[in-house]
């Protein structure tokens, strides 16, 4: 196995492969933009590089689907789930970065007045979405799964009321 530094991507990419039993890079790709993709991002490229990575460090294992246009699917091998379970066992703290756009504008001098509507009704849309989805699968989620969703209505939350201050202290 190949010494490779991991990454919350390479981590990423590893609990997906691992919830799903097996998958190509596009499988993951897909299951990350219908699950994690609200509280973590991640570019494409990234998933096919991260996908190489723990294949090279033989943290993944890989078979060619000749059925299927010769399609890469991938399993984690026991020293990914070794790493995985590492990982997720692990408490360390790591400070949020919200790289939040709008919040930067502030910073740089937009006016609040123009920037806080908007940010007050995408918050709200994005929480209604975050609502919507707990009556509809709620039940269906794990318990991390349903406190992930709980972030992230409290996160809206907290940013419908922060931009309804910054607009009001305009006014």
């Amino acid at each position: 196995m190949a010494d490779v530094r991991l990454t919350p991507p390479s981590f990423l990419v590893l609990g997906i492969i691992d919830k799903l039993g097996e998958a190509s890079p596009y499988d993951v790709k897909v299951e990350a933009a219908r699950t994690v993709a609200p509280f973590w991002s991640m570019p494409h490229a990234q998933v096919y590089a991260q996908c190489d990575r723990l294949l090279g460090a033989g943290l993944l294992s890989e078979v060619r689907d000749t059925n299927a246009r010769n399609r890469r699917v991938m399993k984690v091998t026991a020293a990914g789930k070794a790493a995985l379970e590492e990982w997720l066992a692990d408490p360390a703290f790591v400070p949020v970065e919200a790289r939040e756009r709008g919040i930067l504008k502030l910073w740089f001098g937009a006016e609040p007045e123009v920037i806080a509507p908007v940010q007050i009704a995408e918050h709200h849309r994005t929480l209604a979405e975050y609502e919507e989805l707990t009556e509809s699968v709620g039940d269906l989620l794990t318990r991390g799964q349903r406190e992930a969703l709980e972030f992230g209505l409290r996160y809206e939350r907290m940013m419908v009321d922060f931009w309804q201050w910054v607009d009001q202290r305009g006014s």
